[in-house]
């Protein structure tokens, strides 16, 4: 039986990212209250929020915000490079806070956040969408804790994506402020893999980053890939922003998840096979291989998240998780070998 809580008040702060509409637009779809918004500048996701939620208004001040003592959270999706400050300044004002991915860019930030997080007891969670707002992904925990598919040993996980060069704002071709491609869409990878397996930690046994298709945006990774090796599991990933005009929809996001008794292969948002609509699952065992629909799937984070802060648990996600995929993110993107015009780059 579900527990009743009061109602969930919460603040966006720093609108860059249009990732902001599913944070907002899914914790007042649990019934939280947004109290208000604030951005560095008119920033072009502003537009496209207002329309969503004309009724939150703009705050021209974040420490109103921030200093409000009823605002029990604070939600950003600010450039990647201010969203560790952003989260460290919410913390340390008694707030929860759900960041948007990649929480961090750097090692040193992320040494900041978990002192910061240790010290005051509040919730650090950055939302691994991937995971988080695909219903197919919650199906397959199911079908994996009932056993369907034996002991997970490995996943797949390919994340393509879209590159929508003309209308990309400055700070997604800096590396500095973007964090590179594996500490960003590279984290939504190893935060399944970590969780789906089981895993508490692993070995980044190589990675690699390279510019192939852009070398006009010098400093943009438009590839990626890695290979991670826990005690009990492996992972394998590649990344890129090479989605053709001709698909559908953003990017032909996969995820195979391969057990000791089968496997399952998750197309998360399109099925070039020719059946409409997003969230398709396909199981393999010793007895059948099965489609399944995955559209009336739950999504719990929100509220798993909610509860959380109300009950002090992890019940979204545990600390030590979140803290973990960041720092293998930031490991991969450290270690990586550039290839490509980065390479060339590299060389002088």
């Amino acid at each position: 039986m579900s527990k009743d809580y009061p109602t969930l008040k919460f603040a966006a702060i720093g609108l860059d990212h249009r990732h902001i509409y599913d944070q907002v637009g899914s914790l007042r779809g649990i019934g939280a209250e947004c109290v208000g918004y604030w951005s560095s500048e008119d920033v072009p996701p502003i537009e496209g929020f207002v329309k969503r939620f004309p009724d939150v208004p703009r705050i021209e001040d974040k420490a109103q915000l921030l200093e409000d003592p009823s605002v029990q959270l604070i939600v950003t999706a600010g450039i990647p490079s201010v969203r560790a400050d952003i989260a460290i300044e919410a913390m340390r004002h008694g707030k929860d806070v759900m960041v948007d991915k990649p929480g961090v860019v750097t090692e040193e930030q992320l040494a900041a956040v978990r002192e910061v997080q240790a010290e005051t007891g509040r919730i650090y969670s950055v939302n691994f969408t991937e995971r988080f707002e695909v219903r197919a992904v919650t199906r397959a925990e199911e079908l994996i804790k009932a056993g369907a598919i034996g002991r997970v040993v490995q996943t797949i996980g390919l994340g393509p994506h879209r590159l929508n060069k003309p209308t990309r704002p400055d700070w997604f071709f800096k590396r500095a402020e973007y964090g590179g491609i594996l500490a960003d869409i590279g984290s939504h990878q190893i935060d399944q893999f970590l969780h789906l397996t089981g895993s508490t930690d692993a070995e980044v046994v190589t990675s690699s980053v390279g510019n192939f298709a852009n070398p006009e945006t010098p400093e943009l990774e438009d590839f990626g890939e890695f290979l991670l090796r826990s005690d009990h599991a492996s992972c394998y990933v590649r990344l890129d922003w090479y989605t053709p005009d001709g698909l559908a929809n953003w990017g032909d996001g996969r995820l195979t998840i391969l057990g000791t008794e089968g496997f399952i292969e998750l197309r998360k948002y399109v099925d070039i096979g020719g059946r409409p609509g997003t969230n398709h699952l396909f199981l393999v065992d010793k007895n059948e291989t099965r489609y399944i629909d995955c559209s009336d799937a739950e999504l719990p984070y929100y509220t798993n998240m909610r509860a959380d802060i109300f009950d002090r648990t992890e019940t979204a996600m545990p600390q030590s998780h979140c803290f973990k995929v960041c720092e293998l993110a930031l490991r991969a993107q450290k270690q990586a070998t550039r290839r490509g015009s980065l390479a060339r780059a590299a060389q002088g």
